[in-house]
């Protein structure tokens, strides 16, 4: 048995309108299962596919405006591509944010709801990534969450330390999924977080007790009945496990 993450889900006020922006960021077609929801997915994408990790934006009816524990990296291919991204960026409705961030490198930057992303310097490694570098996901153990989602996804493990750990899909395509060391205890719950869904033929009841038994919670946030599974890592970052139909 296996999962295999799929997309970022982003809570919203305004699913169209953040839906629209993150589709002119990204390059992306935008699509919708239902009223409420709008569907970010690269042209032609077949969905799933490991080449990709899309974008899920969902209406909801009070959005938090708390820190946030995960946020996407956009790679970019070199400076120049970097301050024509920032640029575009901006004009699409982006503002810089400071989140303590200091004198680094990379631009941080929030959408139009105050999702905060960051815009890379040029790196090697996210070269073939797509638009999207990472999913970055803050945490106080890299290792124990590498544990967790090594054992969760179909991904390879490409680096666990102390201070941050490194998965990718095992084709070598799409983003990264980075998990990195920051204080603090989790007290809010996440507007944006992580969709997985098992293989065709595996079942998503089977998936989640196995998901348990690595260390996973099941948890109600009020989502009625619905066709997936709300969880919570071991570090309490809410997920859902779709079902193999979507």
């Amino acid at each position: 048995m296996a999962l295999r993450l799929v997309q970022v889900n982003f809570k919203a006020r305004d699913d169209e309108a953040l839906g629209r922006f993150w589709g002119e960021v990204l390059g992306w077609d935008l699509s919708s299962e239902g009223p409420g929801v709008t569907n970010v997915e690269p042209p032609d994408f077949t969905w799933p596919d490991p080449s990709a990790v899309c974008v899920d934006v969902v209406t909801v009816p009070d959005p938090e405006t708390v820190r946030y524990r995960v946020h996407l990296d956009l790679a970019t291919a070199s400076e120049a591509h970097r301050a024509e991204l920032v640029a575009r960026l901006e004009d699409l409705g982006a503002t810089h944010a400071d989140v303590g961030q200091g004198d680094v490198p990379w631009t941080v930057m929030a959408d139009p709801e105050g999702n905060v992303f960051c815009v890379l310097e040029p790196r090697e490694v996210y070269r073939d990534t797509g638009p999207i570098a990472a999913v970055v996901v803050d945490c106080a153990d890299p290792r124990a969450m590498a544990r967790f989602w090594d054992g969760a996804i179909d991904w390879t493990l490409h680096e666990a330390t102390g201070e941050r750990a490194v998965l990718r899909s095992a084709k070598g395509v799409g983003p990264y999924l980075e998990f990195i060391r920051a204080g603090g205890e989790k007290r809010w719950w996440n507007r944006v977080h992580l969709d997985v869904m098992p293989y065709a033929g595996d079942d998503q009841a089977a998936e989640v007790a196995r998901l348990e038994s690595l260390g996973a919670a099941s948890i109600d946030i009020g989502q009625g009945d619905v066709s997936w599974r709300c969880l919570a890592d071991p570090e309490g970052n809410e997920f859902c496990v779709l079902n193999a139909g979507g």
